[in-house]
This record gives structure tokens, C-alpha cells and sequence, in this order.
């Protein structure tokens, strides 16, 4: 099989970047042939199997004289924002997406277009002939863009209804994508995440039995993220729970990940001096750090207000974790079908203003659950749980037999 891979964004950062670099990977080791179509800044390079074409769509440069766009308003790397871009920048957008599709199809033809995000590459993409079927990764930040600005609407559902597929991360997020671009039911699959086996696995797990319970936290430090709920949340633990516990008598939690917004993060760092919990502000870590933070932690927490399939959250069962999440749409069912069992506490979001801000009124109630919910998962018993049946390979051989 001959697959083309497309994304608009950077292939090697952020969760749908990992989701497609896996994907190459795990289809690599499946002996297909591939090339990848995607949006880098002067000078990079992401790395890839050898063999795979990669056709990069340069910003920053007289074609694109602007950065990369993201499907997030706050992107981890310099980034313009969808709804930013102005008549011209589109039409520069288009070109040179349309001239990148030009030159990939000089020596690779495929025989599976797989694009990444239903949104404005994906209208461009499936605007064009192709002589092989086209599908798209719905990542949920797609959806969140078409609910929150007007930008080529029209033109991205147009170019959407012309897909053969579409590949959902979950049931919730289908009926969304059912919802929001008029797509039939039955052209959707819902085919999950993966990570990978090959690293993330409970291996020689280092938790010490020293009295201080370590939490790890991985994403953007951010409002958006529920960062500052957990602090305040971690302030609660110790008056309500952790003072009780005699297992317990201090907290340590690891926040892993960068920020995009200063003045947010300071903020937030500033509201951890007053953490009755040991705060670290890892930033952002290699691979074999993260696995080590997992492997040392005995809660993982992800109290975030919008997600769409977390990656993370896979990769720390995986390493042995008991995870803490907010309860978002989709996440417990395909959780609970595809991996039953795992020790998994699901924390009642509060109420939305809209797709991702929270009712500041709700905030102290979900602050309080999030705390009660780290207080079970710190009394579980750690065991190591099985998670292979969710692996990248597994994601490629449910989405080769889509197309089979």
C-alpha cells in the first residue's frame, strides 16, 4: 500500500503531529511505501523512516510569508491563527498546498490520501481529483475552529462532504463530525489513538515508598488545561484528605509541558508559591524523561476542559499510572471498550461558556471533586495493566482494514 500523509501543521510537535508521525511509523513497520505533505518553518527537518518522501510546505518564506498555521488559538511554537488569516493569506495557503499535491504526484502516487484535521487543508486536499480514496483524522480542534470562527466554511464542508472517509477518535466526536459538516454516519469509523509499546511500559517502575505522593501532569500549562484548578485542588487534598492519610504526608506534582501565553503562566506559576504541594515545573522533557516521570508517579492527572482522544493519558496506564481526567465527551466510552478494566477516575466537568471555557461559578465544585478523585486514586493499589491492544500498530491494522 502507498499512502500520503497530510497535515498543515508541524508533524513532529503537538498531539495530532505525534498521532501522524506514529501513524508513518506503525505503517513503515507494515511494509508500506509513504510520503508526507506538511507545514514546517525555515529550517526544520522532522524525522521519518527511511524511504518515506517528504514534501515540506515552507512558512515564513515569499510563498508563505507567515507562520505556521494552528489548529489551537495557543500553539507550543510561533503559529498564526486560523481565524487571522486575511483573503490573501488563504489564496497563499491554498497555492501552496495545491503546488506541494503538484510535486508529490511527479513520483508518488498513492493509493490512500490520509489528511489530518477536517479544516482547511483537508477542503483544499479533497478539492482536487485524486485517483485512490481520500480520507481524514478528525482531531477535534477541527471541529472546535468550525464551531468558533466562519473561515472558508462553506468551502471546508464542500471539500469535507467529498471525502470517502472519515476516521473519529471516538463515538461522541462522529456525532460531532456528524453534526457539524453534514458527513453520513456510516462514512465514519471510529478507530481511537495509539501509542507506543515499545517505550511506554511499566518497566523497572521507581515508586519509592517514602511518604510523598507524586502526581504528573503533561500538556500546556494553561487555564484551558484546568492547571490552575488543579493547584487549587491540590490545596484541598491536603486539608481534606492527605492531613488524614497515614500513608501520605507530603505531595509532589510534575507539570510537563510548555505555554504559549507569558502573562498565563506566570500567573499560574505564581499561584503554585502558595501550593500547599510540592510544585515542579518540569517544561518540556525527552521522551526517555517522560517515561521515567511516569514510571515514578503514582497518579496521573489531566484535568482539562476540552480534549479530543489525550494521547498522554494512554501513555501513562501504559507506564503504570492510576489516571485522573475530566469525564469530556467520549473519552470514558471508548476507555471502557477499549481497554476495560483500567484504573481510570473520571472527574464531572463543570458547565462551559463555550467550547472550552468553563462557568467560573461551577469551578470551586469541580476543584473539590478533582481533589476527591485524587485521594482515591492515591489510596489504589498500583498493578500493572495491560494496554498493547491500543498500540500505533494496532491503530494502523484497524485503519488498513477500513480500506481493505
Amino acid at each position: 500500500m502507498r499512502i500520503l500523509h497530510i497535515t498543515a501543521q508541524k508533524p513532529d510537535s503537538t498531539g495530532s503531529g505525534v498521532y501522524l508521525a506514529e501513524l508513518v511509523r506503525g505503517f513503515a513497520r507494515m511494509g508500506a511505501e509513504q510520503a508526507v505533505v506538511a507545514g514546517i518553518a525555515p529550517g526544520e527537518r522532522p524525522s521519518f523512516p527511511q524511504g518515506v518522501l517528504f514534501r515540506p510546505v515552507v512558512f515564513q518564506t515569499e510563498e508563505l510569508p507567515f507562520p505556521v498555521v494552528g489548529m489551537s488559538d495557543v500553539m507550543p511554537y510561533e503559529a498564526t491563527r486560523y481565524r487571522d488569516l486575511t483573503p490573501l493569506m488563504v489564496t497563499q495557503f491554498k497555492d501552496a498546498f495545491n503546488r506541494a499535491f503538484d510535486d508529490v504526484l511527479e513520483t508518488f502516487q498513492p493509493d490512500l490520501v490520509i489528511c489530518h484535521h477536517l479544516y482547511l487543508v483537508c477542503a483544499v486536499m479533497a478539492h482536487r481529483d485524486w485517483s485512490c480514496p481520500i480520507a481524514a483524522v478528525s482531531h477535534s480542534t477541527d471541529i472546535r475552529q468550525m464551531r468558533q470562527i466562519p473561515l472558508e466554511r462553506d468551502y471546508i464542508r464542500a471539500g469535507v462532504a467529498r471525502l470517502d472517509h472519515v476516521l473519529a477518535l471516538h463515538d461522541a466526536q462522529a456525532n460531532d463530525i456528524v453534526e457539524v459538516y453534514g458527513i453520513p454516519r456510516e462514512r465514519i469509523t471510529v478507530v481511537g489513538t495509539g501509542y507506543n509499546a515499545q517505550v511506554f511500559s511499566p518497566g523497572d517502575a521507581r515508586r519509592r515508598s517514602d511518604g510523598t505522593l507524586r502526581i504528573a501532569y503533561v500538556g500546556k500549562i494553561w487555564r484551558k488545561k484546568g492547571v490552575s484548578q488543579l493547584l487549587n485542588a491540590l490545596n484541598c487534598l491536603d486539608r481534606n484528605w492527605l492531613s488524614e492519610s497515614d500513608e501520605y504526608d507530603h505531595v509532589e506534582v510534575h507539570l510537563v509541558g510548555g505555554y504559549s501565553d507569558k502573562a498565563e503562566y506566570d500567573h499560574i506559576v505564581a499561584q503554585s508559591h502558595s501550593c500547599s504541594a510540592e510544585v515542579v515545573f518540569e517544561g518540556k522533557v525527552s521522551q526517555d524523561h517522560l517515561v521515567s516521570l511516569y514510571r515514578s508517579s503514582d497518579v496521573f492527572v489531566l484535568p482539562s476542559f476540552y480534549e479530543g482522544l489525550p494521547l498522554v493519558v494512554i501513555e501513562a496506564l501504559a507506564c503504570g499510572c492510576t489516571v485522573v481526567v475530566t469525564d469530556l465527551p467520549g473519552i470514558r466510552p471508548w476507555l471502557q471498550a477499549s481497554l476495560p478494566g483500567a484504573p481510570v477516575l473520571y472527574v464531572k466537568p463543570p458547565r462551559m461558556v463555550d467550547v472550552d471555557t468553563p462557568y467560573e461559578g461551577d469551578l470551586p465544585e469541580f476543584e473539590y471533586d478533582l481533589a476527591a478523585a485524587l485521594a482515591q486514586a492515591a489510596a489504589m493499589p498500583h498493578a500493572a495493566f495491560d494496554t498493547t491492544a491500543v498500540s500505533w500498530d494496532g491503530l494502523c491494522a484497524r485503519i488498513r482494514d477500513v480500506f481493505a
